[in-house]
């Protein structure tokens, strides 16, 4: 039997799915669509079983110490060597298409939501370490001690993976980086390194209805999450960024003090944005740039922090 229909017989064994959609996009785990009578749901699926655990795990978290609107998990398990979760389906479109071309003042509230939400998140969740998060008899923790030795691992990760045109401004990236005076133990807290347009749902009447896609989170110093994200919902989609730097730094500090990434911080957090988990450069905007123009984003923008 299929995973997903073995799932759902498990879960909910009085009830018959109407339609069952495979939702094509992702690269960590199957997600399908399943509408019942009176109700609507997803179902994701993965083999990296403990993965899904931690990033369930976080969902669960991050729905019930803050504000920021994560679909409810509403079952987990395992069927043969994957696992699965049963998670309440939103609604809204995907704000990745929706979001240039939403009015200025709708792009500010959604910036300033974004900030909102990370604070929230850096507010919520503290930890001893940094890098991957994993559970400790059930509990979120880091796997890393060190926070220069993981910093520095993390960018030299997507130093490694920087496509050929790209590859020649390795050498001035980490001579920025490099030079900076690292403390050797700082705060950590949840860096979500995804949260973007491209995982949360808009209505028009509503606004952001969802935020998707906790997997594979990370611990890490506010200022290099709050670098990451602000790049992902500021530079991402529009010419002129200010404007939603200062909405997405305002909604920040409705929660707690702007952290101030520093050159390095935003250079790590370019860089990791340039190319995705299968090595492919990523597509900047909506439309996507691809090919040469996708390129010459990045290289722009890691141009535009280097001295």
């Amino acid at each position: 039997m299929d995973p997903v229909a073995t799932a759902l017989a498990r879960e909910f064994p009085d009830r018959e799915p109407q339609t069952v959609e495979p939702v094509p996009r992702g690269n960590r785990k199957r997600t399908v669509l399943v509408d019942f009578a009176d109700d609507s749901l997803v179902v994701q699926l993965s083999p990296r079983i403990e993965d899904l655990r931690v990033e369930t795990t976080l969902a669960r978290a991050v729905r019930e110490r803050t504000s920021v609107p994560v679909p409810a998990v509403l079952a987990t398990g395992t069927v043969g060597e994957q696992g699965y979760a049963v998670v309440e389906r939103a609604g809204g479109a995907d704000l990745h298409e929706r979001f240039v071309g939403l009015p200025d003042a709708e792009q500010g509230a959604v910036a300033r939501s974004f900030g909102r939400w990370l604070a929230a998140c850096h507010d919520a969740f503290a930890f001893d370490g940094y890098g991957p998060l994993a559970l400790d008899d059930g509990d979120l923790a880091a796997t890393a001690t060190e926070w220069r030795a993981w910093r520095d691992a993390y960018l030299a990760a997507g130093l490694d993976a920087l496509s050929k045109p790209l590859a020649d401004l390795r050498g001035d990236i980490e001579a920025v980086v490099e030079a900076v005076d690292l403390p050797s133990s700082p705060p950590s807290g949840l860096f979500p390194w995804d949260l973007r347009p491209g995982n949360t749902l808009y209505d028009d009447g509503a606004g952001v209805t969802a935020v998707l896609d906790w997997g594979e989170p990370l611990a890490a110093t506010p200022a290099l999450s709050a670098a990451k994200t602000e790049h992902l919902v500021c530079d991402w989609y529009v010419k002129e960024p200010e404007p939603l730097r200062a909405a997405f730094r305002a909604g920040y500090q409705t929660i707690r003090s702007w952290p101030a990434p520093s050159r390095a911080d935003r250079l790590t957090a370019v860089v990791r944005s340039a190319v995705d988990s299968r090595g492919e450069v990523t597509r900047p905007g909506y439309p996507e740039r691809t090919g040469e123009a996708a390129v010459r984003f990045h290289r722009d923008q890691i141009r535009s922090l280097l001295p």
